[in-house]
């Protein structure tokens, strides 16, 4: 299912959106026009790597430089549809949070979430030497606290059926809870069969879902609670 079109006003012009989507477009585009032995120095140093910091690795000399890694990853993209997918979804369920937020809890919520899931993904792949990038653990967190904060918004989605696309409305909540569904199978696959994942990081997006209504519960203000004139028919 791939989200084209949601059902909530954006109360604030969503400043931090676009700045999050221009920054990781321009790392994107610098990094795929350097050479390959660059790209890869670039994903060596600034991708999160889990045995950097568990066991079989003694995690106590890991610098400064190595915890960064669960920022800068986030901004590393392996592919355009890995991009695309990333800055289309934090565009359509960004705005309405960033308006909820304010637009520095934002960025706070953002990148506390980013983090979180990177842990998560240091945990369950520890010792892993196969480094992770991608802004999808954030997303994801994104992705959860929208349903938290509009549950009955409708989402517009795309289901790819052959050759013929098929647009269902459901959901925000419905919609969340069955994506979430999804990465905890796929990331249960993957500690069974790991070449079953193809080298996804399932657990993180599993917990930036996770981190999202908690980080959403601590950081938004209570003054920008969702009003029922958020919601706005686009039939």
């Amino acid at each position: 299912m791939i989200p084209v079109r949601d059902s909530v006003f954006c109360r604030t012009p969503p400043y931090a959106v676009i700045t999050l989507i221009f920054l990781n477009a321009c790392v994107f585009l610098h990094v795929h026009g350097l050479p390959w032995p660059q790209q890869n120095r670039i994903i060596a140093e600034y991708a999160l790597i889990p045995a950097l910091y568990l066991p079989p690795a003694q995690a106590t000399t890991a610098s400064l430089g190595d915890y960064a890694r669960l920022v800068t990853s986030t901004f590393l993209h392996g592919g355009w549809l890995h991009l695309i997918l990333n800055m289309w979804t934090l565009w359509l369920f960004g705005c309405a949070m960033e308006s909820r937020f304010g637009t520095l809890r934002f960025v706070a919520f953002y990148f506390a979430c980013g983090i979180a899931a990177g842990v998560v993904h240091v945990l369950f792949n520890a010792g892993s030497t196969v480094p992770t990038i991608g802004a999808s653990g954030a997303v994801a967190a994104v992705i959860a606290a929208y349903a938290w904060s509009y549950p009955r918004a409708e989402i517009k989605v795309l289901i790819p059926v052959i050759i013929f696309p098929l647009f269902v409305d459901v959901p925000a909540m419905g919609f969340a809870l069955f994506w979430f569904f999804l990465q905890v199978v796929q990331g249960y696959a993957d500690l069974v069969t790991p070449d079953v994942a193809a080298g996804i990081a399932w657990w993180a997006h599993a917990g930036g879902f996770i981190a999202g209504p908690l980080m959403l519960l601590a950081l938004a203000p209570t003054r920008r609670r969702p009003l029922p004139w958020d919601h706005v028919s686009r039939r």
